[in-house]
């Protein structure tokens, strides 16, 4: 994750204590990923299938001439399948991987809020010795950590 930061008055930047997430629910559960990652949300669509890949990656879409990998998160995660529908859509981000930057779009049930979330709340994930792939994520925010580094609200940006 990146951080956000402001200006002062000469013109230096400062680092400020907050994450910037844009948050969005898959299987009931919140998620959320850094804002300057997401290149656009997309209503869904069905894209093009491509033979030999993961099962989770769905095919591909054509962004302004780009052809992008769309993945189904849900079922990249294990969890059980669900119908796309009205609230589905695909959030189109800029990944890391392998060293390389690239633009790949993930499928989600719905879309949360954008959010603030101090950099003291987000914890690392748990790190488990049979992960070939390593963790999906980067770090772990409980929404009481957050809403205690703000007085007992978790702020949305506007």
């Amino acid at each position: 994750m990146e951080q956000q930061g402001s200006t002062k008055l000469d013109g230096t930047k400062t680092a400020s204590a907050n994450e910037q997430l844009l948050t969005f629910i898959v299987d009931g559960e919140e998620y959320g990923v850094d804002i300057l990652r997401v290149q656009e949300i997309r209503s869904w669509s069905n894209p093009m299938p491509i033979p030999n890949t993961p099962h989770y990656i769905k095919g591909v879409i054509n962004i302004r001439g780009d052809v992008v990998a769309i993945a189904d998160l849900r079922e990249r995660l294990g969890l059980p399948k669900l119908e796309y529908g009205a609230t589905t859509v695909i959030v189109v981000l800029r990944v890391n991987a392998g060293g390389h930057e690239r633009v790949m779009g993930v499928i989600v049930d719905a879309m949360s809020d954008v959010t603030n979330v101090p950099q003291a709340a987000i914890k690392p994930p748990p790190t488990f010795k049979n992960s070939a792939e390593g963790s999906l994520a980067k770090g772990i925010v409980t929404l009481e950590a957050a809403a205690a580094e703000f007085g007992g609200r978790v702020p949305a940006a506007v």
